[in-house]
């Protein structure tokens, strides 16, 4: 392309100067939606296609335009594409090069159609290959961690509720929790995926068109399940980029907490888990450090990824009807987001798979800080038959008795703790273990190593199915 084209002399007779260096510079977005080439070559292909369907444009024209389009088409895909700032934008690039490819039969392209109802069909069509793409990564993510669930599920570890020690819980079960997560970040993908899953294409400007074009055939052609039914709706809204990039906050910030984790596991403080070379790094000045860097830039990424849903709600919040300049400021944080999220997503894949576990520290810090408390009080509950309340306020003085001699509960005499509550037998001492309490949480969700593989084996079948499909 020549540098030298300006869009102002694309405009026709209305504009007779060129635009000022700053003017185009702040005008120009060929360099955030160049990413969009190959959607934009989509979506000409459809309406060219559908333009010389109904009579619009000759078949002659709209298989020259085809003929161009897909040898732009090979250019991008080939790395050979050049793009002009002068020509603002993606659409106005591949128009422009077009017309030298196939002279004046580009020319005919733009009928029946804007700039504004194109963007937003180039802006669905990728949100929509991106959402796809997600689905995969959070995919692999799940199931690393099914892998390890599965491995462990008779492993035992402190569940913590206030970061204090409270329950032992299955390593397992832990990790299937962000498995559950993660199938929820699938769902609220999917949900914007198919919300955003409607053509613009044919809105225009925002009023429509008086062309007999056919918008249901330009949507099934681009796979779209429906026409916009409104085309000031078709143009304006960015409701739906907005919509994956609320997903896409909610699954960072997901993804944060895990990662929060994993900082912790591997610090010697914990010394529950190691990550491997591949996914640690050193210390400039420190020889002995290993520092779980990925865990910690993921932990940090809901910062930008938030922050990216934040500057698009106050780019369109107070947007009257139909199409402002101001929503070229919508594709930078959303792609920028996602790249972020994608990077994420492949980064806990990889550490939740190479994970390795201390069973040995994890057990031993299980049956730490009295967290068989509450067997004991459901003990004196199923056994001697007393209201919660009671057998709670007879745990907690047990405790209180225990932690001033500086022993575990089972480390009390029986006649310890009979002195508190009489009626206790011998039997009490089989539920004071880290062990046992885990193995008691059989209820339907809870933490049981039968519970858990169960869990572990329904999880990994639907992975499989999903990947059959």
């Amino acid at each position: 392309m020549t540098d030298g084209n300006n869009t102002n002399a694309l405009w026709g007779g209305r504009f007779s100067g060129s635009p000022s260096e700053i003017m185009e510079t702040i005008n120009a977005s060929i360099g955030i939606d160049q990413r969009m080439a190959l959607e934009d070559i989509a979506g000409s292909l459809a309406h060219a296609q559908m333009l010389a369907a109904t009579g619009i444009i000759s078949s002659e024209d709209g298989a020259a335009i085809a003929r161009g389009l897909q040898e732009i088409r090979s250019e991008v895909e080939r790395g050979e594409a050049k793009w002009s700032a002068a020509l603002e934008d993606i659409h106005m690039n591949i128009e422009v090069r077009l017309r030298e490819l196939v002279g004046d039969a580009a020319g005919r392209l733009h009928t029946a159609r804007s700039r504004n109802d194109q963007v937003a069909t180039d802006f669905r069509l990728w949100l929509r290959t991106a959402c796809d793409r997600i689905d995969a990564h959070l995919t692999a993510y799940q199931a690393a961690l099914v892998g390890q669930a599965q491995a462990h599920a008779e492993t035992v570890m402190p569940g913590f509720t206030h970061l204090q020690t409270a329950q032992p819980v299955s390593l397992g079960h832990h990790l299937l929790c962000w498995v559950e997560a993660a199938e929820r970040d699938r769902g609220r993908f999917a949900d914007a995926r198919r919300r955003l899953n409607e053509s613009p294409l044919g809105c225009a400007a925002l009023a429509g068109t008086a062309f007999p074009i056919d918008r249901e055939q330009t949507a099934e052609a681009l796979g779209f399940d429906r026409p916009m039914a409104n085309s000031l709706d078709g143009v304006a809204t960015r409701d739906f980029a907005l919509e994956v990039l609320a997903a896409a906050a909610i699954c960072a910030t997901n993804l944060s907490r895990f990662a929060e984790e994993i900082v912790l596991w591997t610090s010697k403080r914990f010394d529950f888990a190691t990550l491997s070379d591949a996914w640690s790094t050193g210390s400039s000045i420190m020889p002995q450090k290993r520092n779980p860097d990925a865990a910690e830039l993921v932990r940090a990424k809901p910062g930008r990824i938030a922050g990216a849903l934040q500057t698009l709600i106050i780019v369109v919040k107070g947007l009257p009807l139909a199409y402002s300049k101001d929503l070229q400021e919508d594709k930078a944080p959303v792609f920028q987001a996602l790249d972020d999220l994608e990077l994420a997503l492949a980064a806990m894949a990889g550490m939740a798979g190479d994970l390795s576990f201390n069973t040995q520290a994890m057990e031993a810090a299980a049956g730490e800080a009295y967290s068989d408390a509450t067997d004991l009080a459901d003990f004196v509950v199923r056994e001697l038959g007393k209201p919660f309340r009671d057998a709670h306020h007879i745990a907690g003085s047990l405790v209180k008795r225990a932690e001033s001699r500086g022993v575990p509960l089972s480390g009390l005499s029986l006649e310890d703790m009979q002195s508190v509550e009489p009626g206790l037998t011998e039997d009490v001492f089989s539920v004071l273990s880290a062990r046992a309490s885990m193995e008691s949480r059989t209820s339907y969700g809870g933490t049981a190593p039968v519970r858990v593989k169960e869990q572990a084996e329904r999880w990994s079948a639907r992975l499989k199915e999903r990947q059959d499909r």
